[in-house]
């Protein structure tokens, strides 16, 4: 089987990257010698990484390349991740949302089959979003997204044709291999109770930044916790981890992680982990593969709708309406009762992995050869 995967890949994204790892390893594993082709920024380091085909995604060139790939597959497998959305302008065809949309639509032109897979859903609130979406999300055969609440944006946008199954984040799914690269690569000495720290900008509510940098100090005090910044996208986390840090008393007491690491270096870090803090949905979905009790801040939808299943969403908040004493509360008790609520999220990632595999069986049951 013939497939290619158009996703937000080569871009250094750390959960986009293990979406595509889990996608990959799953397909090999539950297909007969599927040939693989990715779409990515980075061909070159994806085929390296991953030993498959990578073509350049973006129109600048190798759109012949892109083409044929589309019209010898089998299937084109759009996703997983949050693809579908305009909140980057979405001017005409220039944007993420008509770019993937146009991919779709190159792929139906060449007579290939389209699944959106394992995918989060909007926002899309512009009116030209709205209207690309209900022409060209149609055309997709078959729909498979990691919530309910996006089944229902897609229906409320107009997407009623392709059958959709509500199944869970493919990363759920992630094989991972033994290894402590990124542990191993900070001055630790074993003893350490660590709290892994994932932030990023985000400008609508800044003021969580000094939140974060109040519950942090109140860990180092309180429970001699060493904080480590994990930065899941570079060029974005590792400046919002130092800003944090410079908003500390005790900075002096945390560690910055390296933000060159693979996905699964990432997660056999946070393995390490007391306690994860933070608003990365994959860093948060790590924590849960590790059973590391996770404190989130939901700054969209699939963040809260994680923490939902997860079973943590009792002790996390919506990033505009973060009471930082009651944070700092839930966190401590994290902390203090780690086996209890590792007992609350066993069967529920458990129920996640087994949702999360769906979306390789539907696959089989639908295309399969």
């Amino acid at each position: 089987m013939k497939i290619v995967l158009s996703g937000f890949y080569g871009l250094g994204n750390t959960g986009d990257e293990a979406i595509l790892k889990a996608i990959i390893d799953n397909l090999r594993a539950e297909l007969d010698n599927p040939e693989i082709t990715v779409f990515s920024l980075s061909p070159e380091e994806t085929s390296a990484e991953h030993g498959v085909e990578s073509i350049y995604r973006a129109w600048r060139h190798s759109n012949k390349e892109k083409w044929r790939a589309l019209r010898e597959a089998d299937l084109l497998i759009s996703g997983g991740g949050g693809l579908l959305q305009d909140t980057y302008p979405t001017k005409f065809l220039f944007g993420p949302l008509p770019y993937y949309l146009l991919i779709v639509q190159l792929a139906k032109a060449a007579g290939t089959k389209v699944m959106f897979f394992s995918q989060g859903i909007g926002p899309v609130t512009s009116r030209w979003g709205k209207t690309l979406m209900k022409t060209f999300a149609n055309q997709a055969d078959f729909i498979t997204v990691r919530d309910a609440y996006s089944k229902e944006y897609l229906h409320k946008l107009g997407v009623t044709k392709p059958e959709t199954v509500v199944t869970a984040d493919i990363v759920f799914a992630f094989r991972s291999d033994e290894e402590d690269r990124a542990y191993q690569s900070l001055p630790l000495s074993g003893d350490e109770k660590i709290v892994a720290v994932t932030v990023r900008p985000w400008f609508d509510h800044p003021d969580y930044l000094d939140k974060m940098a109040y519950v942090l100090d109140g860990l180092i005090e309180q429970r001699g916790v060493t904080p480590v910044f994990v930065p899941m996208e570079g060029k974005y986390d590792v400046p919002a981890s130092q800003d944090v840090m410079s908003r500390m008393r005790h900075a002096d007491r945390t560690l910055l992680l390296g933000s060159d690491f693979s996905p699964n270096e990432f997660l056999n870090f946070i393995r390490h982990a007391e306690l994860t803090v933070g608003l990365r949905l994959h860093a948060l979905i790590f924590s849960a593969l590790a059973s590391v009790p996770h404190l989130g801040l939901s700054y969209d939808r699939k963040v809260e709708s994680f923490l939902k299943r997860s079973g943590m969403w009792p002790y996390s908040f919506r990033l505009g309406e973060i009471d930082e004493t009651r944070m700092l509360e839930n966190a401590l008790y994290l902390l203090d009762h780690k086996e209890e609520a590792q007992a609350i999220m066993e069967p529920n990632v458990a129920e996640l992995r087994s949702e999360a595999m769906r979306n390789i069986e539907l696959l089989k049951e639908k295309f399969g050869k």
